[in-house]
């Protein structure tokens, strides 16, 4: 999946694949999570978001289900 670099003190990069309306996030330690049934408004939100990492760690961490890769 394309990722793309993002400013964040915790994230740095992030990819959506709208047909498996999964999101992928690398984090800037390192480790690489996908989350799974996330539709496509909340991506372009997150994008959005004057704080990724604000945004993600209130509306998206805990919220859909989860994977390490």
């Amino acid at each position: 999946m394309e990722r793309t670099p993002v400013q964040s003190s915790n994230l740095l990069e992030i990819g959506y694949d709208p047909d498996t309306e999964t999101l992928e996030v690398m984090f800037k330690n390192g480790g690489v999570y996908q989350y799974y049934n996330l539709p496509q408004h909340m991506y372009d939100q997150l994008m959005e978001a004057q704080s990724h990492g604000v945004f993600f760690n209130n509306e998206i961490k805990g919220h859909y289900p989860e994977a390490r890769m």
